[in-house]
């Protein structure tokens, strides 16, 4: 029985609590499916074009499959700008035309944020240390901007303060997820990339990949102090 990512990380009576495991378990699982998507046919750069929790499903063993694959092309025009809007890259954001494999990497980031934050990707800041206080902003935005405070450990779910020995493990997939929503396409690492650090966080063996990759520290969005987080 599969059911959505969404569907288990929204707070309130009934929600299944996702323990930190489980959350890299989807994470990883998540980035193997858009990396398949985007290495299956170099010539023709196949995107998803609709990245969003509500599309990352989940078996009861916590795989993490993504749905909704393709179907995007069969919908009227007008329907690429009902996407919710946290999920939407900026380039992308006035001209669903500009959709392309860096705007499902971006679109990727925001759904490892909502695992570690535990928050929508639009969100009302009450202004915990960021210039976006009182209104409605974008789950990278706030992110960046409490990241910039140096208040890091406010962005992550409370409840994964629980669990012992994994801050290492969180502040990685966070630098992970912001170099994924970079506001420059050109800074956001290619999918197979993101692939081979999620996995590498806990040795686990990386999987088979589309394409040649080179070193995940030669990616440009992962250089020394890209994210601005201190370990």
């Amino acid at each position: 029985m599969l059911s959505s990512l969404k569907k288990k990380s929204n707070r309130g009576i009934g929600r299944t609590p996702l323990d930190w495991t489980t959350r890299l378990k989807i994470a990883a699982g998540a980035a193997r499916g858009l990396a398949f998507i985007h290495g299956s046919c170099k010539s023709l750069k196949l995107i998803h074009g609709n990245v969003k929790s509500t599309n990352v499903l989940i078996d009861q063993l916590g795989n993490a499959r993504v749905s909704d694959y393709g179907l995007s092309i069969f919908g009227p025009p007008t329907s690429a700008g009902t996407r919710s809007n946290g999920y939407r890259a900026p380039e992308a954001a006035l001209d669903h035309r500009k959709l392309t494999q860096k705007s499902d990497v971006y679109a990727f980031g925001v759904v490892l944020l909502e695992l570690l934050t535990g928050k929508c990707p639009s969100i009302v800041d009450h202004g915990n240390g960021a210039e976006y206080s009182g209104g409605v902003v974008d789950l990278p935005r706030w992110v960046q901007s409490v990241v910039r405070e140096e208040w890091t450990a406010e962005v992550f779910d409370l409840e994964l303060m629980r669990y012992r020995d994994i801050e290492e493990e969180m502040v990685g997939l966070l630098q992970i997820a912001m170099a994924c929503t970079s506001a420059s396409p050109d800074q956001r690492p290619k999918m197979c990339h993101v692939v081979r650090m999620i996995e590498e966080m806990r040795g686990v063996d990386v999987s088979p990949c589309h394409e040649n990759v080179d070193s995940v520290s030669e990616s440009p969005a992962l250089s020394e102090g890209a994210c601005g987080v201190s370990q």
